[in-house]
């Protein structure tokens, strides 16, 4: 490989799925801290010796150095508090290799462009109106019908975000996304492997990508608004505000949970944001579903989470060949197994 052939940005991209950090790598590759760095930074190139080794370390392809990278912050996580920089860097890689995927799946004329419709919120103080707006907005523009969403992945997926299911292996990353502009990428988590939880994750980041992009990221409050839209999203309130319950009656809840395909928990929330529900009986029924570990596990298990499928049916065709010449192969076929599991 020439020297000038080499993305910088790669380079931080393969040790971060490595999980190893600039003096680790330099360790296993017989360099300095300062030359790992320099060539992260494009102060200096390594030579094609030293590429070789670096592949072999980190377990890439050569061609994954000569790719073009694409730009997008830091990503979305709920937890930055608990989520530590190591796993959060590890996350984002893999994002970034979900994204390659999406965008030679589109090349080969398997997947489409994003047409995530843009509604930035007026700040971080937006109000609850605002944010149901959005979310009806959306699913409007997206032709949802009334009623439940069928499909919340498919319906992404669809919409030309690249969707995939991964094990995080870590409790603290239960779903995060990327806002690149061709391809937006959600990682879902298979850690807790519930539908219910599942759809709402994909509900949540599709909050963040429509609502904050590449403007806001990395504070409370727009977890707290994707959270909102996400409930909106699937639970539109002159939809629902009538069935749900004012008292706590588990059976109506239990069939609620089936009809709408979402957590107790959920419907729970939307029936006090909505005023259906008092805050002394929601918390009464806080403490009831708590006490008898509906917390941990909700009775009437919904099945299996939802499946991406746009990727999974790219990486079954021979046109993948290409893409999997040039990316990591243990993390794309972590993200095949995991996607089909």
């Amino acid at each position: 490989m020439s020297t000038q052939a080499f993305e910088r940005t790669r380079l931080r991209a393969a040790r971060e799925l490595a999980g190893l950090s600039q003096a680790q790598l330099a360790r296993e590759a017989g360099l300095t801290p300062a030359a790992i760095s320099q060539f992260e930074s494009a102060a200096a190139r390594p030579s094609p010796e030293t590429i070789d080794d670096l592949c072999q370390i980190l377990e890439v392809p050569p061609g994954f150095f000569r790719e073009s990278a694409a730009e997008s912050h830091e990503g979305f996580f709920r937890s930055l508090r608990r989520t530590s920089v190591v796993d959060r860097r590890r996350a984002r890689a893999i994002a970034l290799v979900a994204h390659d995927l999406a965008t030679r799946a589109a090349a080969a004329g398997r997947f489409s462009t994003a047409d995530l419709p843009t509604i930035p919120v007026s700040g971080l103080d937006a109000g609850a109106a605002e944010i149901e707006r959005a979310a009806a907005q959306v699913r409007s523009l997206w032709g949802v019908s009334s009623g439940p969403v069928s499909d919340v992945v498919g319906l992404l997926e669809a919409h030309g975000v690249a969707v995939i299911r991964l094990p995080l292996g870590t409790a603290d990353v239960d779903a995060f996304s990327l806002p690149f502009p061709n391809h937006p990428v959600i990682v879902l988590g298979t850690d807790k492997n519930d539908r219910a939880r599942s759809r709402f994750d994909g509900a949540h980041e599709l909050a963040h990508l429509v609502l904050h992009g590449q403007q806001i990221w990395g504070v409370k409050e727009v977890e707290t608004q994707a959270h909102q839209f996400a409930a909106a999203f699937l639970m539109p309130a002159d939809e629902i505000r009538d069935q749900l319950p004012t008292t706590v009656d588990w059976p109506a809840l239990f069939e609620l949970k089936r009809l709408w395909q979402v957590s107790l928990a959920a419907l729970l929330m939307r029936a006090r944001t909505l005023g259906r529900m008092s805050e002394t009986t929601y918390l009464t029924a806080i403490k009831a579903a708590s006490a008898r570990g509906w917390r941990r596990v909700e009775p009437v298990p919904l099945g299996r989470p939802e499946r991406p499928a746009r990727l999974l049916h790219y990486l079954a065709s021979p046109d993948s060949g290409p893409a999997r010449a040039v990316l990591p192969p243990g993390i794309v076929q972590s993200i095949e197994t995991a996607s089909a599991a």
